[in-house]
C-alpha cells in the first residue's frame, strides 16, 4: 500500500493535477489497484458543471494513466527523480459508462499488457462502487 507521500515519489504531478490518492495493491510488471476520492472542493467541479458537477472525462483518463504510470515506475525501479518520466502516448477503445461525481471513490485499475523499448501498453479501468465508469487500453512512453 502507498500513501500520498509515497505516491508523490513516483509521480511528478502536484495539486491540482495529482489524481491518485492511495495505492491499495501493486504487483510489479502486472497490475495496480488505486483510488481517487472526489470532493466537491476539486477545482474542476467549479466549472464542470456548476449546477451538476461531474469529473471531466479527460481527467478520468488522466487518473487511470497516473495509476498506470506508478505501476510502470515501480516495475522498472525508477522515479522521476532519476530523470525518468512517463508520457501519455495514446488511448484505444476508450469508453465512458457513468459519470463520476462529488462523494465518489473512483477505483483505478491498470494491468500491463506489454512493455517494449520504453513503450508500455496498459488495460485501464475506473469504477465506482463496482459500476464501470470508464475503460481503455493506453500507451505510455518512458523517456
Amino acid at each position: 500500500m502507498m500513501d500520498i507521500a509515497e505516491i508523490r515519489n513516483y509521480l511528478p504531478h502536484r495539486f491540482p493535477f495529482l489524481l491518485v490518492d492511495r495505492v491499495v495493491e501493486l504487483v510489479p510488471d502486472q497490475s495496480i489497484l488505486a483510488y481517487k476520492n472526489l470532493s466537491i472542493n476539486e477545482p474542476f467541479f467549479q466549472g464542470h458543471f456548476p449546477d451538476k458537477p461531474i469529473m471531466p472525462g479527460v481527467l478520468l483518463v488522466e487518473a487511470m494513466a497516473q495509476a498506470a504510470g506508478i505501476l510502470g515506475f515501480v516495475s522498472q525501479g525508477k522515479t522521476p527523480a532519476d530523470g525518468s518520466i512517463y508520457y501519455f502516448a495514446g488511448a484505444d477503445n476508450l469508453r465512458f459508462k457513468r459519470p463520476c461525481v462529488p462523494g465518489d471513490r473512483v477505483t483505478l485499475r491498470a494491468a500491463v499488457v506489454s512493455a517494449r523499448r520504453g513503450v508500455w501498453k496498459f488495460d485501464v479501468s475506473a469504477d465506482v462502487d463496482g459500476q464501470l465508469a470508464a475503460a481503455a487500453t493506453i500507451l505510455c512512453a518512458d523517456r
